[in-house]
């Protein structure tokens, strides 16, 4: 192990849903309190972050981390359209504030899959408005933050809606043989997204759903950021960034501006796979980039890779170490993406999520000491890579997974909401 340079931004990432709880104008919280939901649970009051923000924070000092990247919640901000609570942009500037007090650097995340209720209820993340009302939310905070940031995230995972609505068509493929896989226990028919999903509950009760839709939202078909996303939409996210973008150049030019995507490490791994590879890649990356190519830095998420072969994609292999999210246990996948992006974004590069849901930490550290070598060895080879952010901080609320997938730094125990840092924190913190 070899400590990175004194300027490399090495910390954790949450999501303000997954971790604040009681997000009561959020999408989110009103599906997760359906009677058809997909979710296996609420997240009620989640990890409680908004109310112990400062004693999470101060464990990271503590351990030696320097960066915090976390989501700001546009339904706290904006509960009603075009109506801003100042309480709420108070709070996390005492957040961002709270995060230079310790020496950490704050970087924002400005919409991390939950949106506010009103926004859905006008068409969401398919509506052409929502280009203008994201603009406008994010002149709003900008205006108001923007002298306290050096670093912002646009939009989190913009590429996430498509991964979904391609595994969602795998499912309707294959739904027979799903279902007989889940009448035995088994759960793997959407390991190949990097998000919490309980995609067969979401294909169930269709119609049911939307009746209920109607009543919650007034829309009878919900475009929520992680929907499965038409070709329209996904470049509707892309417009979205390049306004929020302008916003934020326009009032604060010393803002470093990207947006994050979700990225598998594509391998072939028998002849004839080589199409469907770049064809997985091109969706996933390359047809982001003459929407991204002029941002300060991309935002890198990668948790495990794809395998494809002559037909498609092929299972992982047999006897593979998988994690409570049917991933297969790949952190050399890292450093494959990263140089596999490098050859054609030429920003800098920021890993903004990397990590792996596991109840044993032991396999956290190794997880975490191979992909940091794989970012050490892209830096010494003078790939432009200015930090790494590990997922996550926190065991949190992993959307429709609910609390049962474990990806965190610190452990909590929500009947006390005490936090008990592991073993991770510490190694990871050991690395600067």
């Amino acid at each position: 192990m070899t400590h990175f340079p004194q300027d490399f931004l090495l910390g954790a990432a949450t999501a303000a849903h997954q971790v604040e709880g009681n997000n009561t104008n959020s999408d989110c919280w009103a599906m997760e309190h359906m009677v058809h939901t997909s979710y296996a649970e609420p997240s009620l009051d989640a990890v409680d972050h908004y109310n112990r923000y400062e004693e999470d924070i101060r464990l990271m000092a503590d351990a030696g981390l320097n960066a915090y990247r976390f989501s700001l919640e546009w339904a706290r901000i904006e509960p009603a359209e075009g109506k801003f609570c100042e309480e709420a942009i108070e709070h996390y500037r005492d957040v961002i504030l709270c995060c230079k007090a310790n020496g950490i650097e704050p970087m924002v995340t400005l919409h991390h899959f939950s949106s506010p209720v009103w926004l859905i209820g006008k068409g969401g993340w398919e509506a052409e408005s929502t280009v203008e009302d994201f603009a406008r939310y994010t002149r709003y905070v900008i205006e108001k933050l923007g002298d306290e940031l050096h670093y912002v995230c646009t939009i989190n995972e913009a590429n996430m809606g498509l991964q979904i609505a391609a595994i969602a068509e795998r499912y309707k493929r294959q739904m027979m043989a799903q279902m007989a896989q889940a009448a035995a226990g088994k759960d793997d028919a959407d390991g190949t997204v990097q998000v919490g999903i309980n995609l067969q509950k979401m294909m169930a009760d269709q119609q049911a759903v939307a009746e209920e839709n109607k009543k919650v939202f007034g829309v009878e078909k919900v475009e929520n950021f992680t929907s499965m996303r038409t070709r329209e939409g996904d470049i509707l996210v892309m417009k979205a960034h390049q306004a929020a973008k302008s916003v934020i150049k326009e009032l604060a030019p010393q803002i470093q501006v990207g947006l994050t995507l979700s990225l598998h490490d594509m391998q072939v791994a028998k002849a004839g796979g080589e199409s469907f590879a770049q064809k997985e890649w091109n969706d996933e990356f390359t047809h982001y980039l003459p929407y991204i190519q002029g941002d300060d830095f991309l935002g890198v998420q990668n948790y495990t890779r794809s395998l494809f072969g002559p037909n498609g994609g092929l299972p992982y292999p047999e006897g593979a170490e998988m994690t409570q999210m049917n991933y297969e246990f790949y952190p050399e996948g890292l450093e494959h993406v990263i140089r596999k992006v490098a050859e054609d974004f030429k920003g800098n590069l920021i890993v903004t999520e990397n990590g792996i849901a596991t109840a044993d930490d032991s396999r956290r550290v190794a997880f975490i000491e191979k992909a940091l070598t794989g970012v050490q060895n892209c830096i010494r080879d003078g790939l432009p890579i200015k930090g790494y952010c590990h997922w996550s901080l926190m065991d949190n609320f992993e959307w429709q997974k609910g609390y049962s997938m474990t990806f965190g730094l610190i452990a909590v125990d929500r009947a006390t909401q005490t936090r008990k840092p592991k073993e991770s924190l510490a190694y990871l913190g050991s690395w600067r």
